[in-house]
This record gives C-alpha cells, structure tokens and sequence, in this order.
C-alpha cells in the first residue's frame, strides 16, 4: 500500500520543507514554496531493463583512459560549443524563451543525425504528431530514421526506447513529462527531479545521447530545482533578441568541454543558418564617422569577435544622472566613467551616460573597457572616432591601461575585415609579429588611447 505525504517545496531550488514557508530556507526566495503530494511506494516492482545495471568498485589506475568519442552533429556552432561533438551517453538541457527557436535547433540536429546513419527518437510533449511533421517539412529534415513520439507518460516513452533503439534522444519538454507512480502534476519539482534521474540513468546505461528541453523563467532561469543543472553533463540557452534573426548558443555548464565557446546561428525561413564570421555580422550596419561609436576586438571562447560599441553621452534636467548599459556590465561601466572624470578631467556629473552594445551581444569581459572609454569621451567632446580603428584593453583605476590575452587572434580578426589600426596596450603589442597593412598603437594609459583615437 502506497503512503501518501504532503510536502512544501522551493519552486527555484527544490528545497523540502514539512509546512509552509513564506521565505525559502534555501535560496531565500519568497513566495516560492508550493504543496505536493507524493507518493512513497515501499515495495518498488524490478527496475526496467534500461536502467537495470550491476557495477564493480575497481582501482582507478585498472580504468582504461582515453578521449570520449565524438559524433558530428552535422552543426559545426553547435560542435563548437559542445567541445567537438556529442559524446555517447552524456545527457544535455537546452533552455531558451518560448519561439527562440529550440525545437528547430533540435530537430535540424536530428535530421543531420539520422542522415549519418544514427537511429533518433524525438519525443515532443507539447506539439502533436502531425505539427512536428510540418516543421519537418519546412526544414526538410525528413529521414526514415528519424522516429517522432508524441507522449509524456515516461513509461509509454520508455517502451519507446526499448523497441526504437535510438543512438539520439530528445525530450521537448521535461516539464511536461510525468510518472505515474509520482503523485505531483506535470512540471513539479518532483516530476522534474523525477524523470530527469531516469533519463540520466537510460542515458549512462544504453549510451544513449539524451537532449532535455527545459522551460525559462521570467528571469531567463531555467525553471524547476537547481537540482536539475548539477544532474545533466552540459547545460546550454539558446538566446536571441525578438527584433534580430540571429540567434546565440551558450554553454554555461559542460563537463566534456570549455564554458566559454558560443555558437551563432541565423533565423531564416528555412531553419536556423551557422554564421560562421559573426565580426562581419555585428558590424553589417555600423555608422562611420559618428561620435560615440567605436569597433571593440572580444573574445568569445576561442574564437574573436568584433562589435560595436555606442555611446551616447547628453546633459540631464535631473539632480542624478542615469546611468545606463545594454549588454555591458553595468559596474564596469560605473568605473569607466569614474576613471574618466577623475584622471582625464571629465565633468560628468550632470551629464547621462547611455552604452549600448549593437546587435544585442553581450560583452563580460575586461578588454572592452578602453573602448567604452574611448566611446563615452567621443560621445561627450562629440569627437567621432575613426572609422578604421578597433580598439581593446583592459583600464585600471589610476587610468593604466593593462594588457589582456590573445591579442594576437584580436589584430587577426580586425585585418581580415579590413581594419587599418588597432589601439590596444603596449605590453600586448610585444614578442609577436602584427600582418601586414595593419598598425599597431601600444599605449599605456587612458590618455594616450583618447589622443590616438580622437585627435
């Protein structure tokens, strides 16, 4: 006989509690505890032949070491990201805002898989049968090994995979699959928790390459616990502003690769196209010889990336002025603009400060501040910059100007789109040769950079 009990649990990090909360121990969160009902079941029947398995402790120096083994996507962004491939067995969660455009990502995925041969299950939750053929022949990802499921009964999902067999499977979405034998509704922590553990176990124990399509928050979080990024191998978003086609993919977390690679994909009516130079899309449609606006040289991973970067600098009515970052960190901002009226005698104090970074990308990392600070002091003498200039480095707050890493993929990337200059610090200029047709401007401080950017 099955016992019934009623619990309280975190919405956002799963935490269990036996009464109501109006602030989550946990996360510290309010109004996120929810009641459940889950079924304890003290005499479980023989567990499933997919996940059935009986492993032996073995020293450590016993255990054969080699690299994972790879299988093309078909999707080399997508590869990049991943760390060169999916790896057999390893278990994935996708998340992204409704319509980004996860389903098709996935379902392009599946067709490039299947037309190598590989057997896949795409399970959908949320869309019939005959929707997901649609789609399918809007892509044309049509293959007969390519098997579509519309179920979200896990053991009906199960059966399924006992008798397709696939090499590739994908669950869209985990919130809408249940277990009967779980008392919860559908999208619960503990449906979630649930499933994500079965899945987890078919996936190490068949080798089967799982995908999970997880719903976001209104933060852009994924929803259920935290407990379900710490069970997956590689957690990725799909990202994407609505007004522009483009469409990013970020690992956040990847046990079989870097966390730091992006892939940049294009939404057309034909499904999501790799852009395989993003430089020369972010700057398709840069203004030349405007104040305020220059071309920063980032790095993304392993790979360069040069957008632009405006900003807009005017007089405020108001006793604070605004202070306002689109895709750069806010903070960093603040110390820009701190170094700026402080060391170069910048009286910004009553003036707003706007910076946007074009294309909806988003900058984190330190060599973009010189800039920042080159397009704040353009905006504000209402100097333009040249047009033919890009510029990195990392700004201190006596107004040095530090050296940052891999300049040399940065002046690369800057000469393939046919930059003349390249205003970076001096330490990074040294122990390397720069191509030809291109200057290199070392500077030290943040006065030498505006001197050789707006004079």
């Amino acid at each position: 006989m099955a016992k019934v009990k009623t619990k309280f649990a975190c919405t956002q990090c799963g935490t269990e509690s036996p009464k109501w909360m109006g602030k989550c121990p946990g996360c510290h969160e309010w109004n996120t505890m929810v009641e459940e009902t889950e079924t304890e079941i003290k005499a479980p029947v023989g567990r499933s032949e997919l996940t059935r398995t009986k492993e032996k402790a073995r020293a450590i120096i016993d255990i054969e070491s080699g690299r994972e083994p790879r299988v093309e996507t078909g999707m080399s962004e997508l590869n990049r990201v991943l760390g060169g491939g999916l790896v057999p067995g390893s278990l994935l969660l996708v998340g992204g805002d409704p319509g980004i455009g996860k389903s098709t990502l996935l379902l392009q995925t599946s067709y490039s898989l299947s037309a190598q041969g590989l057997k896949v299950l795409y399970v959908s939750g949320e869309e019939s049968v005959r929707q997901t053929k649609l789609r399918a022949d809007r892509l044309g990802a049509l293959n007969d090994r390519l098997y579509v499921l519309c179920e979200t009964n896990l053991e009906v999902i199960e059966e399924a995979i006992t008798e397709v067999q696939p090499d590739f499977l994908v669950i869209d979405s985990i919130q809408t699959v249940y277990r009967p034998e779980v008392a919860s509704a559908p999208g619960s922590v503990a449906q979630v928790r649930e499933c994500t553990a079965h899945f987890m176990r078919i996936s190490k124990v068949n080798g089967v390459a799982t995908v999970l399509v997880g719903h976001v928050t209104k933060e852009g979080a994924i929803a259920g616990p935290r407990l379900l990024e710490h069970m997956v191998d590689c957690v990725l978003y799909f990202e994407g502003e609505r007004h522009h086609t483009y469409r990013i993919l970020r690992a956040v977390k990847n046990r079989f690769g870097s966390t730091n690679e992006i892939g940049i994909f294009d939404m057309t009516e034909d499904g999501l196209r790799e852009v395989s130079n993003p430089s020369e899309l972010f700057l398709s449609e840069r203004p030349l010889g405007v104040a305020g606006s220059t071309v920063v040289a980032s790095i993304e991973g392993t790979r360069p990336v040069l957008v632009e970067l405006q900003a807009l600098v005017s007089p405020t009515h108001f006793p604070s002025p605004r202070r306002m970052a689109s895709g750069f960190d806010h903070h960093r901002m603040s110390l820009v603009i701190a170094v700026l009226e402080k060391r170069m005698g910048m009286f910004l104090q009553n003036q707003d400060a706007y910076l946007n970074v074009a294309g909806g990308v988003k900058l984190d990392e330190p060599a973009t501040d010189l800039a920042a600070a080159v397009s704040l002091a353009s905006s504000f003498k209402d100097v333009p910059t040249k047009p033919f200039d890009a510029i990195f480095g990392e700004v201190g707050l006596t107004g040095e100007v530090r050296a940052v890493s891999r300049a040399e993929q940065r002046v690369k990337e800057a000469h393939k789109l046919g930059f003349k200059r390249v205003i970076m610090p001096e330490q990074s200029t040294k122990g390397w040769q720069a191509p030809k047709g291109i200057a290199l401007i070392g500077v030290r401080t943040v006065a030498e950079a505006l001197k050789a950017a707006l004079e």
